[in-house]
């Protein structure tokens, strides 16, 4: 590490080291004024990709299927297998569709990394102890038994609102992924695969059952479905030929109506791809328009470099625009704070004002206002961005007069209007806590429900605070929820940042913007958990195993670039900008600042479904240390303690 900057020095050593992050921020910016970068998850999604183009018996492409099999041995970890994250432990479901996706491309199974995977997956129990989505995914290809998949039957999507089994007390993500599926397990359609490729050798020939990692099921309600499911598979054959065709046609007009052009399905890409196999079961040609817009959309999620190539989960350019904005208006200047305005210019017309999504089916008198994560995603708005492009837009409003009024009122409309009874938010809906679903055996991800959490409701709250509400039912409802929420070492969880180092800053945050005393209980919890927390070399440092469902407290973790902006972020929201350990902090920020003016960071911070799903935001070194360095400077030149914006 460098050399420690003597304290006189730091203020003017941050300005530099936030001057030229900006620089290099800026340098990154898209022509009409937003940023976008890459996300990257686990080797599921590009070895899924692999197997779509195999099921669709399309033309092979050996450029590509060399490059995303480059990808696929790289990430490849010791112990034989593929993470979940960078440094994780071996996951037998990801090593099941990379050892396929790879055998697919054409390795032979006699490789050494080919050897190491299989012995991995049959050491863990073979391909018969992968999750459910990987069950159908080799029942697709005759690779593995429809009997091991649960049943979900297709007329579920018939079945009306009040039953406790419905697609609208799921979240989006899943509803998206669960429809176009139903078709799919209706029909059993069998992939072209003209290779024929099968994937005999990974299965013991025990039977396993799928394992949950939600964390709450209960004994009662597991044995409830496991039961029901046994009965499903029994009468499913005597299901009336015309009901099933009505339920087919019911999945086909919900995935049309959301087709969201070349941004697919929910614009994620499990969803996407299953709406093409969909189509495709269905009998619609290539050339079909909904099955060719359908295709397009999964073949935009590839990065493609010149070695090597993988497939994006989803795209984040309304996420990585705000949240760069904001870190360009923390570094100010006149160049600076115009890319911001440029970014928001960008934003405002993204803005969901014409489309009632799925949030209406629970709040039908609200009116859109919200933003997606994606270029496009209009059934979709969330909670989490929306309330990002909002805050955004009053800071610069403050700063440039720029009129924003309208937006920012439609943003702030529709955000309430999700409040859930409980006082918190979910990301795309209200409401959505019906957690006995969990129990359901083709839930075994444990994400099927998007119930209110500490980090989206913070963000709200802030959002609200910083607009000038704090004394009112809603707010005092939302302190309430967060008060709840706040573990006993005093940390928040963080839903969909890793993890308690996240959530712990985005309340801090949101109880500096709502004006509760810097010396409350509450607020000491938080800011003493980051202080005892922090690392020898100053940074702040979580992986994803905080996730466990057997977690009791902290474990450290290498330090990151995005996670110490967090943890730094967090204490000077809550008053401690002149603490050593917000100093020691800065330094390390400084210290680690690459040659180009930002952070290299492998560690994957952001949370797709909590042991299930991570993402490596590319974007999130670039603008949070550069945020958390520019506060610092501006606060320190200022002498104030106190944040004035709700982020």
């Amino acid at each position: 590490m460098a050399t420690q900057i003597e304290p006189l020095d730091i203020v003017s050593a941050a300005d530099d080291c936030a001057n030229r992050a900006a620089e290099a921020l800026a340098a990154m910016q898209r022509d009409d004024g937003h940023w976008v970068f890459e996300l990257e998850a686990d080797a599921t999604i590009p070895a899924e990709f692999i197997l779509l183009r195999h099921y669709l018996g399309e033309p092979r492409d050996p450029v590509i299927e060399s490059k995303i099999g480059r990808y696929l041995r790289r990430i490849q970890a010791d112990h034989g297998g593929w993470p979940l994250f960078n440094g994780g432990a071996f996951d037998v479901s990801a090593t099941v569709k990379a050892y396929y996706a790879l055998k697919m491309i054409g390795d032979d199974v006699d490789a050494l990394h080919m050897v190491r995977a299989r012995n991995a997956i049959r050491a863990a129990g073979g391909a018969e102890a992968a999750n459910v989505f990987t069950r159908i995914q080799l029942a697709l290809f005759g690779a593995g038994p429809w009997a091991a998949v649960p049943t979900l039957p297709v007329e579920l999507i018939l079945l009306p609102r009040w039953f406790p089994i419905h697609l609208s007390k799921m979240s989006y993500w899943a509803r998206t992924v669960i429809v176009p599926l139903l078709v799919l397990g209706a029909l059993k359609p069998v992939a072209r695969n003209p290779s024929g490729v099968l994937v005999n050798e990974l299965f013991t020939g025990k039977r396993v059952a799928p394992t949950s990692k939600a964390q709450d099921t209960k004994p009662g309600w597991t044995r409830f479905f496991n039961g029901l499911d046994v009965v499903l598979k029994v009468g499913e054959p005597l299901w009336p030929h015309r009901l099933r065709a009505r339920a087919v046609a019911a999945c086909v007009a919900f995935v049309t109506e959301r087709l969201n052009g070349e941004d697919g399905l929910g614009a994620i890409y499990p969803a996407m791809a299953n709406s093409v196999m969909m189509f495709d079961c269905l009998g619609y040609a290539e050339d079909h328009p909904d099955r060719a817009i359908a295709r397009a959309s999964v073949e935009r999620l590839l990065v493609v470099g010149d070695d090597e190539a993988y497939c994006q989960p989803c795209v984040s350019p309304v996420w990585d625009t705000a949240l760069a904005a904001h870190a360009m208006m923390e570094a100010g200047g006149d160049d600076a704070c115009a890319r911001a305005d440029a970014a928001l210019a960008w934003l405002k017309p993204l803005q969901v004002l014409d489309v009632k999504g799925d949030w209406a089916n629970q709040r039908p008198n609200v009116r859109p206002g919200g933003w997606a994560f994606q270029y496009n995603n209009a059934h979709y708005p969330d909670l989490d961005d929306t309330a990002v492009v909002v805050m955004a837009m009053d800071r610069a409003k403050e700063r440039s007069g720029t009129a924003y009024d309208e937006a920012v009122s439609r943003g702030v409309e529709w955000t309430v209007g999700l409040q859930s009874r409980d006082g918190g938010w979910g990301a795309f809906d209200a409401d959505n806590s019906h957690h006995y679903l969990n129990n359901i055996p083709f839930a075994d991800h444990g994400a099927l429900l998007d119930p209110p959490t500490s980090d989206v409701s913070a963000r709200c709250v802030s959002m609200l605070a910083q607009l000038g509400e704090r004394d009112c039912p809603r707010m005092a409802a939302a302190l309430g929820f967060l008060a709840e929420e706040q573990a006993a070492d005093g940390s928040w969880f963080g839903r969909w940042g890793v993890n308690y180092i996240y959530g712990t800053w985005s309340v801090l945050c949101a109880l500096n913007a709502a004006g509760i005393d810097h010396a409350s209980p509450m607020v000491r919890g938080g800011v003493e958990w980051l202080v005892r927390t922090q690392n020898a070399d100053g940074g702040w440092g979580e992986d994803c195993e905080s996730y466990d469902l057997a977690y009791t407290g902290y474990t450290p973790a290498p330090s990151t670039a995005s996670q110490t902006g967090w943890a730094l972020l967090g204490l000077m929201a809550a008053g401690e900008v002149d603490h050593p350990a917000v100093e020691r902090g800065v330094q390390y920020l400084m210290a680690t600042q690459n040659a180009g003016g930002l952070w290299s960071q492998e560690a994957y911070t952001g949370g797709g479904f909590p042991r299930v799903f991570y993402l490596r935001y590319h974007g999130y070194p670039a603008y949070f240390p550069l945020w958390a360095v520019a506060r610092y400077r501006n606060l320190k030149r200022s002498n104030s303690a106190r944040v004035e914006v709700g982020m």
